[in-house]
């Protein structure tokens, strides 16, 4: 369903509901924000709004940490 999205198309209502659940599913899954944006053809922050109305806490950035672990 995400696929057939068309670049900057409203998306309201049980549509918007339907994509929430799935974004969802994938994001719960260990799919990152980026990739969910790549495949659906949304930007990032249109895939993080959707996220965060649909209540899913958001994993951290991740990454290298500064210095080293205090012992």
């Amino acid at each position: 369903m995400a696929e057939t999205l068309k670049k900057g198309t409203r998306v309201t209502g049980a549509e918007r509901d339907k994509l929430a659940d799935e974004l969802k599913k994938r994001y719960n899954a260990g799919e990152s924000i980026r990739s969910l944006a790549a495949s659906t053809g949304r930007s990032y922050g249109f895939i993080h709004r959707i996220l965060t109305e649909s209540g899913v806490s958001l994993r951290g950035r991740g990454g290298a940490t500064r210095g080293r672990a205090k012992s």
